[in-house]
């Protein structure tokens, strides 16, 4: 199971995007609402959550998405229990991934050092100890980053190559028509 994490202020495209690529690979995915059951984007569109914080298992957790936006971004980093989550994800080397804003939120936990990554412009000083990419998407070990909203495709078709493999990330690719 993924687990997309969501609290209010989140960018909308960035979680649901990856949502509907992970899908069409064949892998379960749920919506977790940090700040309730119904958690309201940075552009003001309600989504109502598959399930809530409260009621997360880390059983069966085969990746983390944590989406950006503000401040959803920072919502997120002052959860107490989406900080052990991560922590938990990476202690058991499952795979944590972050788009936007929120690669600030592995940066600050020194998840990053050493690693390359990428974030939205602005936020590099964030990434501590990063490497800092040109690439929009960057895979480095059991952490996926990406640059921001019009990359969220590429990087929903990043995390089915980590779970599932290249060959079914590329057949995604094709049906979708992505270039």
């Amino acid at each position: 199971m993924v687990y997309v994490f969501l609290a209010d202020g989140f960018e909308i495209i960035e979680a649901l995007a990856p949502v509907d690529v992970i899908t069409r690979a064949g892998i379960d995915v749920k919506t977790l609402g940090v700040t309730g059951k119904t958690v309201t984007s940075s552009c003001g569109v309600q989504v109502n959550c598959d399930t809530e914080i409260s009621e997360f298992d880390f059983y069966n957790v085969e990746a983390v998405v944590l989406p950006g936006g503000m401040p959803g971004t920072l919502n997120l980093e002052n959860n107490e229990t989406v900080q052990r989550v991560i922590d938990n994800a990476m202690n058991i080397n499952i795979p944590v991934c972050a788009i936007c804003a929120a690669p600030s939120i592995l940066g600050h936990k020194g998840l990053l050092s050493g690693k390359k990554a990428i974030c939205y412009p602005g936020f590099e000083d964030a990434l501590e100890g990063a490497e800092i990419s040109e690439d929009f998407v960057v895979c480095d070990g059991n952490i996926i980053t990406a640059k921001g909203a019009g990359v969220c495709i590429d990087f929903g078709l990043e995390i089915v190559k980590k779970l599932k493999g290249e060959e079914t990330a590329n057949k995604i690719k094709e049906q979708i028509q992505c270039r």
